[in-house]
């Protein structure tokens, strides 16, 4: 039976799950996803599992915030006075964000969390909802196609 290996074209379904069990992400076999091995088309430590499983192998794979989303990072929530809001945004602890940050001279919209909400001001954070966390993918191989190198 044909084993996974660099360059194979590999269709998995899978479910995303946080250690407290809660779903962030699945697939089906209906609508798998298709990655190339080595091509970086899932994190890295998600494709080296994948090296060596055949269709319909099923594996647990665990990632640590470095190979997910990294860590929470503290630098990355900012306290914004709440008179920059337009005023039709009522903001509510949750509420995700379109703001603009300014990079290379250009202003590019980035999503940001509501963590915080005072009279005056507002507590808003950068970090994407999974850093920080470890994730587990529950993995089913489906099908192998033999790559070219």
């Amino acid at each position: 039976m044909k084993k996974a290996q660099k360059n194979d074209r590999v269709t998995i379904s899978y479910t995303g799950k946080l250690e407290n069990g809660t779903t962030f992400q699945s697939t089906t076999e209906s609508e798998p996803l298709v990655i190339t091995i080595g091509n970086l088309d899932a994190p890295p430590t998600l494709e080296q599992a994948i090296i060596g499983m055949s269709a319909g192998d099923k594996k647990l794979v665990k990632l640590e915030p470095d190979e997910g989303y990294g860590p929470r990072r503290k630098d990355l929530l900012q306290t914004l006075d709440r008179n920059v809001m337009s005023s039709g945004i009522n903001p509510q602890v949750g509420m995700i964000l379109s703001l603009k940050v300014e990079k290379d001279g250009q202003e590019h919209p980035i999503p940001a969390t509501v963590i915080e909400v005072n009279n005056d001001t507002i507590v808003v954070d950068y970090n994407h909802p999974l850093a920080g966390h470890n994730l587990l993918y529950d993995i089913t191989v489906i099908s192998i196609e033999k790559g070219t190198q």
